[in-house]
């Protein structure tokens, strides 16, 4: 089947708010590292600020080998921006609360908010590196290819913090750390198969 060029302008506006999701991202992290209690999961945040930080690096080699603008705005990117911040203030105003333990579980919402974007702009990135053709497609597929599993990791694994947690604070028992830390989950079918099992897990 012959590959379609794809809509040039709206690759770059995707490509614009991925670079704005993982500056984002920075703030997002270093702020819920602030918030979380269990050490386990603190640790666990500061290796994702740290892969954050690689991501970016990653999205600015990208711009630099497509010759795009890193400073470039789109209305697109502007939005990405204002969720961001309002991630940042929606876990800060958790922490005014006073309130440690309710500030983290607003904290692994709020990033699992921001990776829920953040996965599917990599998602989107590989599916253009499938899909289209020549120099580009190899510049977005090496670079698909050096996070892509990393932003399953951030996913999967903060949304079984967050609902174990969550589990934890209503008062019944929880697995600590989550199914998808202990089975090192990396999929969606992944994530999936820990969150069935974690009846299994659970200590009596």
């Amino acid at each position: 089947m012959k590959r379609k060029a794809g809509n040039a302008r709206q690759i770059k506006e995707l490509l614009y708010q991925a670079l704005e999701t993982e500056i984002g991202g920075l703030a997002i992290y270093e702020t819920a590292v602030s918030c979380a209690v269990n050490d386990d999961l603190k640790k666990e945040w500061l290796g994702y600020l740290e892969e954050t930080r690689t991501h970016r690096r990653v999205l600015l080699t990208v711009f630099e080998q497509l010759k795009l603008d890193p400073q470039a705005k789109s209305p697109g990117r502007d939005v990405v921006r204002h969720l961001g911040e309002s991630l940042v203030r929606a876990m800060k105003m958790a922490i005014s609360a006073g309130d440690a333990d309710a500030a983290q579980l607003v904290a692994t919402e709020c990033v699992v908010l921001a990776e829920t974007k953040d996965h599917a702009n990599w998602a989107l990135i590989g599916l253009i590196a499938d899909k289209h053709s020549g120099e580009e497609a190899k510049i977005l597929k090496q670079a698909y290819d050096a996070v892509a599993t990393d932003e399953d990791h951030h996913l999967y694994h903060t949304q079984g913090w967050s609902r174990e947690l969550w589990i934890e604070s209503l008062g019944f028992p929880a697995v600590l750390p989550p199914p998808e830390e202990i089975k090192k989950v990396e999929s969606a079918i992944g994530a999936s198969r820990a969150e069935q099992a974690r009846d299994s897990l659970l200590t009596h």
